[in-house]
């Protein structure tokens, strides 16, 4: 059996995670909530509001590349591009299901990574409802040449050739991805400044999620008028690494119900294809 024959069939454990409105306000601090005007219902357990962006740690399968002996070069994969999707607005607090899986391997070749595409459906355990579905690209920079076929992977959504409409700056605090790390990703990527350094990092960089969510506050600050829950999806390319601290300069670009965006840090692009989709 190949390599490639072998992640398309690896069998992922079913995950169960319980959370509460604990979590829900660790997930928010986690992406910058509460450093802008009129986010205080994202940290007060009194009237707590979900940022919708929170499907991405639910049912989170975790270090996987690592800890479930994929016979993957975890130190040599980052995360590449995510994707989010919400069917039912997220409860504060629930048990949830999921079992992930590898849904496509855009395999660059020999010497060049490969791209693994991963997929899971969120559902309440107690109701069966399907909250959220989310999908997770991750690049894989020392797994290139799989055995499997070379297909290129699918060709990403541009932002509109126009001046942006809106852009905004966003900062990150020095300590994010200490405090998003408590979300479920304890990738040493993100605290041990040895390890980033084998990955070929100048230090600890922030979770790419982390990153995703301060960009997810910032549309449901700028567009979603109705609150947060009018956010029902989200995708991006991860183009380079965001290090905590650093001021994301974003770019927004509005087009009837979906939202383009670009971030750059210093004139250095991160994020980019990104689109979001807003409820009525």
């Amino acid at each position: 059996m190949s390599r490639y024959d072998h992640l398309m069939n690896f069998e992922f454990p079913e995950v169960e995670h319980s959370f509460t409105p604990r979590d829900c306000i660790i997930y928010a601090l986690g992406v910058g909530a509460g450093s802008a005007p009129g986010e205080l219902a994202y940290v007060d357990e009194h009237n707590l509001r979900v940022l919708p962006t929170m499907a991405v740690v639910l049912a989170y399968p975790g270090n996987w590349y690592c800890d479930l002996g994929p016979g993957l070069d975890f130190v040599k994969t980052v995360h590449a591009a995510e994707h989010f999707v919400i069917h039912r607005p997220l409860p504060c607090a629930a048990t949830i299901v999921a079992r992930p899986k590898i849904t496509a391997i855009y395999d660059k070749g020999e010497g060049r990574g490969a791209l693994v595409v991963s997929k899971r459906g969120i559902y309440d355990k107690s109701s069966g409802d399907k909250l959220a579905s989310v999908t997770q690209t991750a690049f894989c920079r020392g797994d290139g040449g799989l055995g499997g076929p070379v297909i290129a992977p699918p060709e990403p959504r541009k932002s509109p050739a126009r001046p942006p409409d809106h852009r905004e700056c966003v900062p990150t605090d020095a300590r994010a991805a200490l405090i998003y790390r408590l979300s479920g990703d304890y990738n040493r990527l993100h605290l041990d400044a040895a390890f980033a350094a084998k990955a070929g990092f100048a230090g600890p960089i922030l979770h790419g999620l982390s990153t995703y969510g301060h960009i997810g506050r910032a549309i449901i600050r700028t567009f979603c008028a109705t609150g947060s829950q009018a956010l029902t999806s989200m995708d991006c390319r991860f183009r380079a690494a965001v290090f905590p601290g650093d001021a994301i300069d974003l770019l927004l670009w509005r087009d009837d119900t979906a939202v383009y965006f670009q971030a750059f840090v210093g004139g250095r692009l991160v994020v980019d294809n990104g689109v979001a989709t807003l409820g009525l």
